[in-house]
């Protein structure tokens, strides 16, 4: 069956509109009708190479939508129920698997080597991007990349569960784990950042700094839980120390993935501070560090992947937070976009505008 989607031909050249010949669904697969998808920045690294993928391939990781047709074998979904869609599928019995840090599973992305459609103008075998093929009107995936969707969380909301929302709240409360009464400041006011605020409010931080290249983030940064406001700039970590008393926030979380980015976020901690890096920055991007520094100040910088989340056990503690009012998934989304204005939404994310763009179906 002929559908819909994005197809990025090859690294660094512009994502093509076309028609895809899906499979049925085979063993432990799951058909799913898209309902929404994300427009995250890790789809612009995918197309400019900074993460590298097999091509061509069908992009879109973060989305949500109702399953179609089941394979055998499938059993914890079937046809009609709402799922979110999951890009990084733990394999349960790596090393990072048996020590629970299911975010590093070692095989989570092999299923983007696999063979997912055909390009319907000449069957050109296509790829998909991270697993899950979301830029498109429906997807066949592995059922490990499906969790029921939330009870009463529309699937035009619940699919920014599957990146930006566990991303970003996981950052803040797996991986910084930031305690109540602290001080956080979020670099990049893009969908995971937004998430992030929202996170950092929950946690019950005291004093929230959101920080970013564009002055126009600002209310958005705000609706989300920031209560300052630095637009970034050579002397942001000063500024940040000055609304502080001096000392600098106890966590920075950078969303950002550039190198002075990740350097100003350390630097806007105080003595013992911590830093979580979230963005994905290219191998150019190094950041330096001289020795006595690190002993001086005891800071901690440390990654994080997926926010350091498990979705299995993460999405249910999310939609808590969304039915008693804590967690907001419309503020996250800046503009509804159609399959076809999905190019313009990767210009608007080069050019740093908007929070996060979902592709509705």
């Amino acid at each position: 069956m002929a559908v819909r989607a994005a197809v990025l031909p090859a690294v660094g050249a512009p994502l093509e509109i076309t028609e895809i010949e899906l499979p049925d669904p085979g063993p432990g697969q799951v058909r799913v009708r898209l309902a929404a998808a994300g427009v995250c920045h890790s789809d612009l690294s995918l197309s400019d190479g900074t993460m590298r993928v097999p091509v061509p391939a069908v992009l879109g990781h973060e989305g949500a939508g109702t399953v179609l047709a089941v394979g055998d074998g499938v059993t914890h979904v079937s046809p009609g129920d709402g799922v979110v869609l999951n890009w990084a599928p733990s394999c349960g019995s790596c090393h990072a698997c048996s020590l629970g840090e299911v975010w590093l599973c070692a095989n989570a992305l092999l299923g983007a080597g696999n063979v997912h459609a055909r390009r319907a103008s000449d069957g050109a075998d296509l790829h998909p991007g991270l697993n899950v093929a979301a830029f498109a009107e429906e997807t066949v995936v592995a059922a490990g990349c499906v969790l029921p969707a939330p009870d009463g969380v529309p699937l035009t909301d619940a699919a920014l569960l599957g990146c930006a929302v566990l991303t970003g709240y996981g950052a803040v409360h797996h991986s910084a784990r930031v305690r109540e009464g602290e001080t956080v400041a979020v670099f990049g006011v893009g969908g995971v950042g937004l998430a992030a605020l929202q996170a950092a409010r929950i946690a019950g931080a005291s004093r929230i700094v959101a920080v970013d290249v564009s002055p126009a983030k600002e209310g958005l940064a705000r609706a989300a839980g920031a209560t300052e406001y630095v637009v970034a700039s050579e002397n942001t970590a000063r500024e940040i120390r000055a609304l502080t008393d001096k000392q600098g926030v106890d966590v920075a979380v950078e969303c950002v993935g550039r190198a002075v980015t990740i350097r100003t976020a350390w630097e806007s901690t105080r003595r013992g501070g911590r830093t979580t890096v979230v963005g994905i920055g290219g191998k150019d991007q190094q950041v330096t560090f001289n020795a006595l520094e690190i002993f001086h100040w005891g800071r901690t910088l440390s990654g994080c992947v997926y926010g350091n989340s498990d979705p299995a056990r993460d999405v249910p503690v999310l939609a808590d937070h969304i039915h008693a009012g804590r967690l907001d998934l419309s503020a996250l989304v800046t503009d509804r976009i159609s399959l076809d204005d999905i190019p313009v939404a990767f210009d608007n994310m080069r050019a740093g505008k908007g929070g996060r763009a979902l592709v509705t179906f």
